[in-house]
């Protein structure tokens, strides 16, 4: 069950924590099978080979993208029914599932400038959600996720040249004085929810030996009606596809303006390029 006060948190600060929904013989078996599929290769859509001399962490542990479409495992664990029973509690229906991420995340790695999902997935009408499930405890030191609470209220902000030294995208969001993330501390088998919209990000991994594996699911609520091409085809909870049609780029992000010394956000038209494929 999922209680009240997940629900409200969720509802006015754009996330929550399931504690402890997956066990530690689960997560277990999952570390050891990324990482099997990890060392014996690439796979279909995977965005960059390994290069296991590389002085480049993120070379020599890049993540996978949409293994659901090839390996039952990812499958079964995106629409798994806990997974399932929290997003439809939260959002007040079931949603679509669209997309599995693995992210390794060595010691040394990169993190990820902030951001926000819903630049890359275009959900139209609605928006996107996470589901972020640790493999490994996460804390600063190992690059955990950071979260601004709140900015799940805002649209899609246009976004600005990130620093590639300490990410591995080059675009983020920017955000006003006053406004900053916070880690999300949590422990191997916790599950993060978060709403498309809500500014996020992670800083490095500036551990000595510590890994900051997470496998990840995107869905999109069960009112879209378009998502962006590269999430076809979407799946119900039940594995079964169903047809959506395609989001194209180009529309109104918004810019941070000073309105008598309180920030606001200020919609400008035509600026929204599409993305290229970093999510």
């Amino acid at each position: 069950m999922v209680d009240t006060q997940a629900i409200e948190q969720f509802q006015q600060q754009g996330y929550t924590v399931a504690r402890g929904l997956f066990s530690a013989d689960e997560v277990a078996r999952y570390r050891d099978h990324y990482m099997d599929l990890r060392a014996k290769g690439s796979y279909p859509g995977d965005t960059a080979g390994v290069d296991i001399g590389s002085s480049d962490p993120l070379k020599r542990y890049p993540r996978m993208i949409h293994m659901h479409r090839w390996d039952q495992i990812s499958l079964d664990w995106l629409i798994d029914p806990r997974i399932s029973s929290w997003l439809t509690a939260l959002l007040g229906s079931e949603p679509y599932a669209v997309q599995t991420m693995l992210y390794f995340k060595p010691a040394g790695a990169r993190g990820q400038a902030l951001h926000q999902d819903q630049y890359y997935l275009r959900v139209q009408p609605g928006t996107c959600m996470a589901a972020w499930l640790a493999l490994d405890d996460c804390d600063e030191e190992n690059g955990c996720l950071q979260i601004v609470p709140g900015t799940h209220e805002l649209p899609i902000l246009c976004t600005v040249e990130a620093d590639t030294n300490a990410s591995f995208t080059n675009v983020t969001v920017p955000i006003p004085d006053g406004m900053s993330p916070v880690p999300v501390v949590m422990k191997a088998g916790d599950v993060l929810f978060f709403n498309g919209q809500l500014i996020h990000g992670s800083f490095p991994n500036t551990s000595a030996d510590r890994f900051r594996r997470s496998l990840i699911g995107h869905y999109i609520v069960g009112e879209a009606e378009k998502v962006s091409k590269f999430y076809h085809p979407a799946l119900r909870m039940d594995g079964s596809e169903v047809t959506l049609d395609t989001s194209q780029g180009g529309s109104e992000c918004g810019v941070w303006v000073d309105r008598d010394g309180t920030p606001m956000v200020e919609m400008i038209g035509g600026t929204l390029a599409a993305p290229t494929r970093t999510e």
